[in-house]
């Protein structure tokens, strides 16, 4: 047998095409087109994608929202550690949690990015530096308007912070915390709507699904207007995306598993699209994992469902209801890359991305987008 090596989806890519700031213009970003089948490629705008749908046809958006998720405090210590360590039992786990400047003082600077509510005000973290922050260890944001106590460590060193505050959690990590732009984004975003995209509803993501990014208000008007129909589905986005391929064998990744919903307007859309002869096409790599994974789950149908799914797809996966797909351009060896592959090959794919940099097109999250089409 075969096996499929992490290393055959590597490109040379030149650090000067990787996207720092979007442009101002959503739409107005290039378009490489590619025909899966044929493999050959048309240079056009993000605006002209609507020349490519027609009408019966249904595009699929992720509506997840990106949450404020780079958190940045300190460490709490006991001025006398013997005497104050904490023990579980000195206050209610569930109190807010307000030292006394008596009492504690400020240790080295931690960071936490949030990846996914657990339960409650329970999140999974990925916590910097994570030597600092053991089981029991309490970090102090903004003043004290927000405090955490680390309570477990879990998979690949993250940590189970829970956290006290007094209000609203959502309102306070919009004042306190940061977009967690990817980590090739190498300063802040002056505008932190700008890694939104323009029909993001539900709080959830790590990452934006940045496909989207390249939708305005009145180019999704100009869709509707052709008889092009909108399911909105939601998964909220996990680090996962940006994490490599540490294995050499595809096979043996494992993914992160990310929380997805599809509510029963949507599944009817992208049914009525198929039974209709239109073709289902998903604005971005979560959207097609999205729909993907509740195929697998009803033997090739949609029906309104949520749960977490790892569903991984690489070349040789048989996609049950996406016919196409419009995505950016990815990052050498990663999972997203091995997934524009199993739909257009991969010999099309790297050509395709090799036409890219010659052609010095924009890449990842900020950068410009492919229509795979057949």
């Amino acid at each position: 047998m075969i096996t499929m090596k992490t290393s055959d989806f590597k490109f040379d890519l030149p650090q000067e095409l990787i996207a720092q700031d979007p442009l101002e213009d959503r739409s107005a970003s290039r378009l490489m087109v590619l025909d899966k089948n044929t493999g050959a490629i048309e240079h056009r705008h993000f605006y002209n994608i609507i020349e490519y749908l027609n009408p019966g046809d249904c595009l699929v958006l992720n509506n997840t929202k990106v949450i404020p998720a780079r958190l940045y405090g300190n460490r709490v210590l006991a001025k006398n550690a013997a005497a104050h360590e904490p023990t579980g039992v000195e206050q209610k786990q569930d109190a807010p949690y307000e030292p006394a400047d008596s009492e504690w003082k400020l240790g080295a600077a931690i960071e936490v990015l949030l990846l996914k509510r657990r339960t409650g005000d329970v999140w999974e973290t990925l916590v910097r530096p994570g030597k600092k922050a053991r089981p029991g260890t309490r970090i102090i944001f903004g003043d004290g308007i927000l405090v955490g106590e680390v309570i477990d460590v879990v998979e690949e060193g993250n940590r189970l912070i829970r956290f006290s505050y007094e209000g609203i959690f959502e309102e306070i990590l919009d004042q306190l915390g940061q977009m967690p732009l990817p980590p090739y984004i190498t300063h802040e975003l002056k505008d932190k709507n700008r890694y939104q995209t323009v029909y993001a509803k539900y709080d959830g993501s790590a990452a934006a699904p940045t496909a989207g990014l390249h939708f305005t208000p009145e180019l999704l008007e100009q869709v509707r207007a052709k008889g092009v129909r909108i399911a909105e589905v939601t998964l909220h986005v996990g680090l996962g995306t940006f994490r490599p391929v540490k294995v050499e064998d595809v096979t043996q990744h494992h993914m992160h598993s990310e929380f997805y919903r599809i509510e029963e307007e949507a599944a009817r859309i992208i049914r009525e699209t198929k039974a209709g002869g239109g073709r289902v096409i998903c604005v971005g790599t979560t959207s097609c994992r999205t729909i993907e994974s509740a195929a697998q789950r009803f033997d090739g149908d949609i029906q309104a469902c949520s749960g977490w799914t790892d569903i991984f797809i690489y070349p040789g996966y048989e996609f049950r209801l996406l016919d196409a797909l419009i995505t950016n351009f990815h990052l050498p060896e990663s999972t997203l890359l091995m997934l524009v592959s199993a739909l257009a090959g991969k010999e099309n794919v790297l050509h395709a991305y090799q036409v890219a940099v010659e052609e010095r097109y924009r890449f990842f999250s900020f950068g410009d987008a492919m229509y795979i089409h057949a």
